[in-house]
Formats: C-alpha cells, sequence, structure tokens
C-alpha cells in the first residue's frame, strides 16, 4: 500500500470532479478519494474542472493562438504526477463534452502526457446506473491515448442521497469505495517503484509503452 515504503517517494496523485458545477456531486466523490488517497500517504493534488475550463477545441484557434492556458495548467499537473482518479457526471450515457473536450487540448502536446499515466474513473450520478455507462465512454479515449485505466470503476448511484458529512452513508459500500482506491493506488506505486512491471505492461490494443507518445487524431477539417 502506498506509503509503506519509508525510503521509497510517496506516490502523487491528481484527483478531480468532471463537471463543472458548483454543487457537483462528482467533486464531492473526488473529494472522497481525495482523502483516502492521502489516508494512504500519497501527495494529493485535488483540482476542479473550473481549473481547466477551456475553449471548444478547433484548430484554427490552436494555429492561430496555440493551445489554451488552461490545457496547459492541465497538462503540467498531469505529468506531475504519478497517477489520476477522475470522477465524472454522465450525460446521455456517456461522457461530459467539458471532460472530452480538455482531452482533445491535451492530446495535442508533445510528448503525449497521457502516454503511461495510471488513471482510475468513479462517477456519482442520481440514477440508478450510478453513471457507469459515461465512464464506459470516457475509458476509449483515455486508453487510445495511452493511459492505463485501471479496470474496476466505481459508481455511486442515487448519489444526491448518498452522501453523509464524513462519507458515503452505506458502510458496506464505502468500505468498498476505499478498497478501489486502495487497490488502484498498490498498483501505481507498484508501477512507480518497480520499473521491471512497467517495461512488462502490455496495452488493451497490444502496444508496448511508449509507443503511443506521438499518436494523436489529425486536426478535425
Amino acid at each position: 500500500m502506498t506509503g509503506s515504503k519509508s525510503s521509497s517517494p510517496p506516490l502523487n496523485v491528481l484527483v478531480f470532479g468532471a463537471s463543472l458545477r458548483a454543487e457537483s456531486l462528482n467533486q464531492k466523490l473526488a473529494a472522497l478519494a481525495a482523502r483516502v488517497a492521502r489516508g494512504s500517504g500519497a501527495n494529493v493534488d485535488l483540482a476542479s474542472m473550473r481549473d481547466f475550463d477551456v475553449p471548444h477545441y478547433n484548430g484554427d484557434v490552436e494555429t492561430a493562438q496555440g493551445i489554451p492556458t488552461a490545457a496547459k495548467t492541465f497538462r503540467d499537473r498531469l505529468i506531475g504526477s504519478d497517477a489520476f482518479i477522475i470522477s465524472s457526471p454522465e450525460y446521455n450515457a456517456s461522457m461530459p463534452g467539458t471532460i472530452k473536450n480538455l482531452i482533445d487540448w491535451t492530446s495535442r502536446f508533445r510528448p503525449q502526457p497521457f502516454d503511461g499515466k495510471h488513471g482510475l474513473l468513479m462517477s456519482a450520478s442520481p440514477s440508478l446506473a450510478g453513471g457507469n455507462r459515461g465512464l464506459w465512454s470516457l475509458r476509449i479515449p483515455l486508453e487510445h491515448l495511452g493511459s492505463r485505466v485501471f479496470p474496476d470503476m466505481f459508481s455511486l448511484a442515487m448519489a444526491h442521497k448518498a452522501f453523509v458529512d464524513d462519507g458515503i452513508a452505506d458502510a458496506a459500500l464505502g468500505a468498498r469505495f476505499e478498497k478501489n482506491v486502495q487497490a488502484f493506488l498498490s498498483l501505481a506505486e507498484a508501477a512507480k517503484h518497480y520499473p521491471c512491471m512497467k517495461r512488462a505492461w502490455v496495452e488493451f490494443l497490444g502496444e508496448p509503452p511508449g509507443v503511443g507518445e506521438d499518436r494523436v487524431d489529425p486536426v478535425p477539417s
């Protein structure tokens, strides 16, 4: 578990909710994940989607003005982290356009900042499905860009009724949430401290780490 090896540097984790709403349920879930990560010994950079609010991607804007400052901020904070945790809402059975737009802007950097980064996806939703369908769509661009998305995603259903001041109201569900975050941190920490594990990793598409560093979709016409 993170922090168990006193001689090793702690894991650095970027955590944020992929919603611009001030009272976002996903920002609440992100804050809980940050608390679990800190309790496990990680250094946590808890951010807000508002920190990374960028205009719609436009190839002409990129050519004339470059990549927006907020996308550069996200790139820098992503590079400064060993792993990331995103808590994302589900909009119409898919990911929000805001997070996809941020990914599209950030993918324009070289070297590719997502490549090789471990990621954990979670969601909080008032629906009975808990936002799980949106997470499956969010995996696609992240894995395409080389991120190693943790297999076990966490979805909090009926989230508008699920929170209490100190966490998740249902004790069993809260314990599963903590176990999910800690399992992800253990994997990310192993990849950080044991290079042989990183070399042995094979991506979903059968590519070794580093192959996708410069991979990016062409500028839309």
